[in-house]
């Protein structure tokens, strides 16, 4: 009886910690737009400008009459202004409209003793216990309280530590954090 309502209670405080994290994402604003995103981009009353563009490696798309135009780190209402403003000298009354109609920049990898290692793409982001789910769970032989968090900077490497075994408890939750692209959860 003791057990259960041990395991009632951190169930709760895991459901809670998941919410107050989702409503994190939800007050931080418009999605910001990354290579390998795809973009829908149309021009009101101006059918054949119309376009589905990927965001290129460098960060740009090309659209017709403007040329490239730096998309990546904005958000639509961004590019969407950025769009009106450079089309305006050849449509004047131009109103655009962006939408990211496929993510392809949210990637996360899951590797080691998982039951599913690999790299997996997704639309929004993940905890670090959202993303063992995705990869199947931990296996037998898993170091439960040696998980890591591999993360890159530019040219630096940041590892942050993860012990499963205290956040299955209801121990530490704050170490669940949220995953940012290209984020590798290694599990030895």
């Amino acid at each position: 009886m003791r057990r259960l309502t041990v395991f009632s209670l951190s169930f709760l405080l895991l459901s809670l910690f998941f919410s107050l994290n989702l409503n994190k994402l939800c007050l931080a604003g418009d999605y910001t737009i990354a290579p390998a995103d795809v973009l829908e981009i149309s021009i009101w009353g101006e059918e054949e400008l119309a376009r589905q563009l990927v965001v290129r490696p460098d960060g740009k798309v090309s659209f017709p009459l403007i040329g490239d135009i730096e998309v990546a780190g904005k958000t639509t209402a961004e590019v969407k202004k950025l769009v009106e403003k450079k089309i305006r000298p050849y449509i004047p009354e131009a109103s655009a409209t962006v939408i990211v109609s496929q993510l392809g920049s949210l990637q996360y990898f899951v590797i080691g003793k998982v039951a599913k290692p690999g790299m997996f793409n997704v639309s929004k982001p993940l905890t670090v216990l959202q993303a063992l789910a995705m990869a199947g769970g931990l296996t037998t032989f898993a170091n439960e309280s040696g998980i890591s968090i591999v993360r890159y900077y530019g040219k630096k490497t940041m590892r942050i530590p993860f012990n499963y075994k205290e956040v299955k408890q209801g121990k530490n939750l704050e170490q669940n954090i949220l995953l940012e692209r290209g984020d590798v959860v290694l599990v030895p």
